[in-house]
């Protein structure tokens, strides 16, 4: 595998993470929900300061520092997958590294560059944002927020029973977060490389360990200190 066809599998997903998200930030509120495919599938629109599925990391310090590391391990990713490629890792490595590295960049661009390009949604006036608005986005570079819209709620209307430790009796859903295509990104790569481990690195330990070829006769006069 080459860095070419890395760069062609990256720049697909950012294509489909940035159209779908472009489209939710020109066509939704902020709130606004559609149903897809029955109640298990719904667009979902809200906005996070910058982690996966939602997650928070502490005021706007934080979102810096969050963007920053993105940034960082963007910067290293790239150099990364050259390595690996010239190492000559399994074709499915590089593959669930490309996935990884991609959906970083995707989150990366929404943090760095939606609080500049866009302008605020509020979900009480339920106002759709303008791109490149006449007033200025709603935040500074690198304090934009990630747009989440992918929701699954699979199993809705359930409750934990009332034995269950922490949670007895309070509702149930599953699949709760909403994320976006640079989250499943991520998500899969990871999970691929934690279920495909053995196969992926098996070549590279049989390399570590080369067999020595000898022409020395071995026979039972042979004594092996």
């Amino acid at each position: 595998m080459k860095f070419r066809h890395v760069l062609i599998l990256t720049f697909l997903i950012l294509l489909i993470d940035q159209a779908l998200k472009f489209w939710i930030k020109t066509h939704f509120f902020v709130g606004q929900e559609k149903y897809v495919l029955g109640s298990w599938f719904r667009l979902h629109f809200i906005e996070n300061e910058g982690m996966a599925y939602g997650w928070k990391f502490g005021g706007n310090w934080g979102k810096m520092i969050l963007t920053l590391f993105r940034l960082f391990a963007v910067v290293f990713g790239t150099y990364y997958i050259q390595r690996i490629i010239r190492q000559g890792y399994h074709r499915g490595f590089i593959i669930c590294a490309t996935l990884i590295y991609a959906g970083a960049i995707g989150n990366l661009l929404d943090s760095m560059f939606y609080g500049l390009i866009f302008d605020n949604s509020d979900p009480y006036a339920q106002n759709i944002s303008h791109l490149f608005p006449a007033g200025g986005g709603y935040a500074g570079f690198l304090h934009g927020k990630v747009v989440d819209m992918l929701y699954f709620p699979i199993i809705t209307d359930a409750h934990f029973p009332s034995w269950f430790p922490f949670w007895g009796g309070e509702d149930f859903e599953f699949f709760r977060p909403v994320f976006n295509v640079a989250d499943a990104s991520i998500s899969i790569g990871v999970l691929a490389i934690l279920v495909f481990q053995r196969r992926f690195f098996e070549k590279k330990k049989q390399e570590s360990h080369p067999t020595i070829e000898t022409n020395t006769t071995v026979n039972d006069e042979v004594q092996v200190l």
